[in-house]
């Protein structure tokens, strides 16, 4: 889907910090479609454009702090980062990253929920986001993993208003009656030493597929390709760097 311009509350970007983004965009490019467009600019520092066709629908920029995990972090489109980032605080949550403009593109903030788990805001000037959502090779839903549903309920509807749809063992994230992304409580199956987190859901043709080019370009696989009864069909990778994602075909 086209986006002229993004819904606030919603995600509006998808951005990966890693310790290679030549690498990356190599691997994303042939996994996903995606051709990779640094910025000359040397103040961006490597900053890298991923496009579809011609369309911005995702980054990659190098690690900016020190232990800085390979992560993809989404971005929550906001009318103000500066009262977003108060609120934030306000209701439990951190600021990792304070506001700060980039460029006259835009004005952004990086958050942890009260759970630690991380997510950035974007208030859009020049540069509003993604030119494409849910679609192939774009981003197409984002989940929050966590062992506290009950807190990040509470914080996310507080800082961006969202909805809640909670069902069977998963929890489902909405705004203006269209949802966007989900919630699982993160049980034995996940590590301990892993923390609550978003992940990040892009579009593919064909989930298989997908998931045998990624291993034969050095991706590896967590969680093979599954069927979700009456919605579609998902794999969870990570890239060479380590940097982990998930691949959604939707039922027709």
């Amino acid at each position: 889907m086209k986006i002229t311009e993004p819904t606030l509350g919603t995600p509006c970007w998808a951005e990966l910090g890693t310790t290679d983004v030549e690498a990356a965009g190599q691997f994303y490019g042939t996994l996903l479609g995606w051709k990779p467009e640094a910025d000359p600019n040397p103040e961006a520092g490597g900053y890298t454009m991923m496009l579809l066709e011609q369309d911005p629908v995702a980054a990659a920029s190098p690690l900016y702090q020190e232990g800085q995990p390979v992560a993809w972090t989404a971005s929550i489109a906001v009318a103000d980062v500066d009262a977003t980032a108060r609120a934030a605080a306000e209701a439990g949550g951190s600021v990792i990253a304070e506001p700060m403009d980039v460029f006259d593109l835009g004005r952004f903030a990086v958050l942890a929920d009260p759970a630690g788990a991380v997510i950035s805001i974007w208030q859009g000037r020049k540069f509003h986001g993604a030119a494409r959502l849910n679609e192939s090779g774009a981003l197409c839903w984002i989940e929050l993993r966590t062992r506290d549903t009950a807190g990040a309920i509470e914080f996310y509807r507080t800082v961006f208003g969202w909805t809640v749809a909670a069902g069977d063992g998963y929890t489902q994230w909405g705004l203006g009656g269209e949802d966007f992304g989900g919630m699982m409580a993160m049980g034995e199956d996940f590590p301990e030493g892993i923390p609550p987190h978003w992940a990040l859901y892009f579009g593919v043709d064909d989930v298989d597929a997908a998931v045998e080019k990624a291993t034969s370009l050095g991706g590896a696989v967590h969680v093979p390709g599954t069927d979700i009864p009456e919605t579609g069909r998902f794999a969870v990778l990570t890239d060479p760097q380590g940097g982990a994602f998930a691949v959604f075909d939707p039922q027709d």
